[in-house]
């Protein structure tokens, strides 16, 4: 039979860096969970992806066990790693910071396909896209749907 679920805790986290202190200590010691455990897990888990922000969604079982997923790095992220920015723009709309090409929005919307409601890799990159423009990122070149009209 299966477990009840009691709660589901989302953080974003480093990868290979989970402590004890905020935020991971205070989530999961509310809910009752083993807050070493699951820093020895995640850090056993994300090693390969050191210093990268990682969401991971955590299922607590009424019986304070746990089980947690952990999701690609968020796409501004991505965006600000690629455009080589330490932070977005303050005023998006106006002031641009950075830019990016559209191989590189590709290659992140590739990486982030598994968890995007997207079903083709052209409206993956319209939602990076999106995203470009939301942190203050300029797209330089042509989309690839607009050369193929």
């Amino acid at each position: 039979m299966a477990k009840e679920v009691e709660a589901f805790i989302k953080l974003q986290v480093k990868g290979g860096a989970a402590n004890p202190s905020p935020p991971v200590g205070p989530a999961l010691g509310a809910k009752g969970v083993n807050i070493m455990e699951f820093c020895k897990r995640f850090n056993a888990k994300t090693e390969d992806k050191r210093g990268k922000v990682l969401p991971v969604v955590i299922t607590v079982f009424k019986d304070k066990s746990f089980e947690f997923i952990i999701k690609t790095t968020p796409a501004a992220v991505q965006l600000l790693e690629m455009a080589k920015l330490k932070k977005g723009s303050p005023e998006s709309n106006r002031n641009k910071v950075g830019s990016v090409t559209w191989d590189q929005v590709k290659a992140i919307a590739e990486d982030k396909m598994e968890d995007l409601n997207a079903f083709k890799i052209e409206s993956a990159m319209k939602m990076i896209a999106g995203t470009a423009r939301s942190v203050g990122i300029t797209i330089s070149g042509t989309p690839p749907w607009a050369a193929e009209a």
